[in-house]
């Protein structure tokens, strides 16, 4: 199977050396522009050294301001301005980070608010060197080009953007500016997900075969949020029909399988959804008819599925579900030729069984079961930093971990764990996935952000 692998690579990267010479190479995908080949691809691109990272944030709500107070705490980091609509938001979050900084760090905050553009005022006068953006999903894609063109490093939240065509101007925008475009992947750096990294990269489960990713999380409870909060604006999201929002299950999958990163990429994918019917019973049931959330139709379904076809054959399930009345999930799943690792709960199969626990792959070994291999597969990175991070917080320690981990990259010149390709090639999923239900489930080609380029990138390492 390896040996056939690198024949394909072999005959794949012929054929795209003659598409280069195209001079204007079209993407599969019909929204997606011409790309012309030549600029620097930022798949291993490390950025020189900045060794104090002056940061900007925009937007501030519940996820901004704990990430502006987590990078107010790391080593080599200096807040220097903050954006909100809201000038409340805008100034509790800057004194959160002024007291962070006893008197030493962030004593300088400069914070904009009021206007919907007063972030690019910001980043044009306060020239910070990395932005964190944590705005509506529609908002990603302007404020990561602005921010990039504006001469900063673009940390945003997920998805990327929401447009094939938004991801492609990211892509162009990062390649010509030569500034890192990150969408900030927390579940990637959560202790079960690296650790099955490890495990993969060992070979534990043999070749890899079939992934499982979902975001099943219930959050009817924010149609509360009228006026102001995660609800004032998502809520108008479900009007429409797909996967909207893929990353947290999938990001970590992906990076099991080397998608996008020399081994595997995707290739193709098909979608259903269910019909549309829990938020529209919400609305009746707890708020009054002549609300406004009354006056609209949640036609997006309550739970989609997808399924991802890669360039080697592998499959991934991808499942999309924040409105149904069940436990959270995001599957976690990797199956190979030797085993299958699975999440919620922690669940490990091996073939003949796992040493100490089971005697044969017919159960699963769970719980106390794993401690051994925890002790002999844990991942690195979080041996080095797992303890400060629970301590610190964020989803368990995943955001501290991640922004940790982002600070220590651009300080040290080193590449981003996570690259704008992938960032784009996770949140494609988004629209794909409603042009597929618009076609009744026809399959739909992913648009290769790498132009071929994916073939000559690294593996993620298992940092230390």
């Amino acid at each position: 199977m390896k040996s056939n692998r690198r024949d394909f690579l072999k005959k794949s990267s012929m054929a795209g050396a003659g598409l280069a010479l195209i001079p204007n190479f079209l993407s599969a995908n019909s929204s997606s522009p011409s790309i012309a080949f030549g600029r620097t691809y930022m798949g291993g691109f490390a950025a020189p050294k900045i060794e104090t990272l002056r940061c900007a944030f925009i937007g501030v709500g519940a996820r901004g301001a704990g990430h502006a107070g987590q990078i107010a705490t790391i080593e080599g980091t200096e807040v220097v301005a903050i954006s909100d609509l809201y000038e409340d938001l805008a100034k509790k979050s800057a004194d959160k980070c002024k007291e962070i900084g006893k008197g030493q760090r962030h004593t300088n905050i400069a914070t904009y608010y009021g206007g919907v553009d007063d972030w690019k005022k910001m980043l044009n006068t306060v020239k910070p060197d990395v932005v964190f953006i944590s705005t509506p999903w529609k908002l990603h894609a302007p404020m990561a080009i602005g921010a990039m063109k504006a001469g900063a490093h673009a940390c945003v939240e997920v998805p990327i953007a929401v447009t094939i065509k938004e991801m492609w101007d990211i892509v162009k925008t990062s390649e010509k500016t030569l500034k890192h475009c990150m969408m900030m992947e927390n579940v990637n750096y959560g202790r079960e997900e690296l650790l099955y990294l490890n495990m993969c990269r060992k070979g534990v489960i043999g070749e890899l075969l079939h992934g499982e990713a979902a975001y099943i999380h219930e959050l009817r409870g924010q149609m509360h949020q009228v006026k102001r909060g995660t609800g004032s604006w998502r809520t108008y999201e479900y009007v429409r029909d797909g996967n909207l929002y893929p990353t947290h299950g999938l990001g970590p999958v992906a990076q099991y399988m080397n998608l996008a990163r020399g081994e595997d990429n995707f290739e193709r994918l098909s979608s259903f959804s269910s019909p549309g019917k829990g938020r529209n019973l919400y609305a009746k049931e707890k708020f009054e008819s002549s609300h406004k959330w009354n006056q609209i139709n949640f036609k997006g379904g309550d739970i989609n599925t997808s399924i991802i076809k890669t360039t080697l054959g592998r499959t991934i399930m991808v499942q999309w579900d924040e409105t149904s009345p069940r436990p959270y999930s995001r599957h976690n799943l990797i199956q190979g030729t030797k085993g299958t690792l699975t999440g919620f709960p922690t669940r490990i199969a091996l073939d003949g069984g796992v040493e100490g626990a089971t005697k044969d792959h017919h159960q699963w070994a769970q719980g106390d079961q794993l401690q051994e291999i925890f002790e002999k597969y844990e991942h690195p990175l979080y041996k080095r930093l797992g303890e400060v991070s629970k301590k610190m917080g964020g989803h368990g320690g995943m955001d501290f971990m991640m922004l940790y981990r982002i600070v220590e990259c651009l300080r040290n010149g080193l590449p981003l764990d996570q690259n704008v390709y992938e960032g784009c090639f996770w949140s494609a999923v988004g629209p794909l996935s409603e042009d597929s239900i618009k076609e009744h489930g026809n399959s739909q080609k992913f648009p290769d952000f790498t132009r071929g380029q994916w073939k000559t990138t690294a593996p993620l390492d298992i940092i230390s």
